[in-house]
């Protein structure tokens, strides 16, 4: 009888794993085993339908540098497969990636179904079985195999396990995972989120961004620079996003409420600012200082900011009161904003946490306590910042552990 080889989870590194292992073990039988009924549901979704398939970067020691948790390592596993590796693989198979402004790398077709279409074509090539609505509700010993009890009742024998079962949201989850006693699970938590500010005077401003701000969390180190945007709820885009993941265990801790704090110029410190400011006032007293936003912001933020300033309509230069401009100036430069909870952005829901690193080997993703049993993809506590770097992982930790899965 041949190899049974048994990958719970039809996602990204799930579908890696499996396309790996039917490669390397073509005598193995692979099988993917899928909860829900529909296989690579987030890639469907990323990149707002796109794929945001990997991240432009190439140099492995700048690379691990966007993974809040997992550095060092990841940066170990990109020696066998990296940023590189997963441009060839896709290129090979007749799937073209580009390159945007910002690193992000994307199908040349602007689809995920490329990517999905891609994937599922290999599964049909080597032959790997994939059973969606199959969910799996335990797993036993069973001599030097495994016996997955599924949640109709069914059971199935394997000789290997990969779970690439993503990230769950509550620690509770992960319990029929056998490996995860003795500390081998690291608290889940949510990154990658928006941040709620209900009493935001700026909500008005819904779909406004500013490409280049700096944010804070009060009483904390954490910091990010980058584009924001205003929400109907409160602020998301890149910046926010990925301070959200640098600071997932922090903002937890906080129970999402938090100080949040922009400065709206990072590119001015606070006496170029003011310098600036008076220049103009002084050369335009007539103007309104509603009527030309300064510094290349948003029209409807630069009003918005001179009219929390203490700034009423149709003012000119000339008559704006010292202490408006004073606080204008500290809006521009300091804007608070009081963070009561988060929400998960679009579809795309990253956990912060899972199966501990130091519970696994390093070369094979196999757990150290349990043989026959590897991890790939969001499960481990791995996780990295937007643009590309959680499918990267995904394809990498897919690959080392599909490699060995057979082994």
């Amino acid at each position: 009888m041949s190899l049974q080889l048994v990958v719970i989870g039809g996602g990204a590194a799930g579908f890696f794993g499996a396309i790996t292992a039917a490669e390397q073990y073509p005598d193995a039988q692979v099988t993917i085993l899928e909860k829900s009924r529909n296989v690579l549901s987030k890639v469907r979704v990323s990149g707002g339908g796109r794929c945001n398939v990997t991240h432009a970067c190439f140099d492995h020691r700048k690379l691990v540098k966007n993974y809040p948790r997992g550095e060092a390592f990841l940066r170990a596993l990109l020696k066998r497969f990296d940023t590189q590796s997963t441009i060839d693989w896709f290129e090979r198979r007749n799937v073209r990636l580009k390159t945007e402004a910002d690193g992000r790398m994307f199908p040349v077709t602007d689809s995920s179904e490329t990517i999905i279409d891609c994937l599922l074509r290999e599964a049909r090539r080597l032959n790997i079985r994939i059973q969606t609505s199959c969910g799996v509700q335990a797993l036993q010993r069973d001599g030097d195999g495994w016996l997955l009890h599924l949640q109709d009742g069914a059971t199935l024998r394997a000789d290997r396990v990969l779970m690439a079962v993503g990230g769950y949201p509550q620690a509770p989850s992960y319990h029929w995972m056998p490996g995860l006693d003795n500390g081998s699970l690291v608290a889940p938590v949510p990154s990658l989120f928006t941040f709620n500010t209900p009493q935001n005077p700026l909500l008005a401003l819904a779909g406004v961004s500013v490409p280049d701000a700096l944010l804070r969390i009060a009483g904390t180190k954490h910091e990010y620079r980058g584009p924001i945007l205003i929400t109907h709820w409160g602020f998301s885009g890149p910046a926010v996003l990925k301070l959200s993941a640098w600071g997932a265990r922090d903002l937890a801790e906080r129970q999402y409420q938090f100080t949040f704090r922009v400065n709206w110029l990072p590119a001015l410190n606070e006496n170029e600012l003011r310098g600036q400011i008076q220049a103009f006032r002084q050369a335009h007293q007539k103007k309104g200082v509603t009527t030309q936003a300064l510094f290349g912001l948003p029209s409807r933020l630069w009003t918005a900011l001179v009219q929390e300033a203490g700034g009423t309509e149709g003012i000119r230069w000339g008559e704006f009161p010292a202490k408006a401009q004073n606080r204008l100036i500290n809006l521009l430069s300091n804007s608070e904003f009081p963070v009561s909870g988060k929400s998960t952005f679009k579809e795309e829901f990253v956990t912060c946490g899972g199966v501990s690193l130091a519970s696994l080997n390093p070369d094979t993703l196999e757990s150290k306590t349990h043989p026959g049993l590897f991890f790939a993809g969001e499960v481990l506590d791995v996780d990295g910042i937007t643009g590309g770097f959680n499918f990267q992982n995904a394809w990498t930790t897919g690959y080392v552990a599909g490699q060995q899965l057979g082994r």
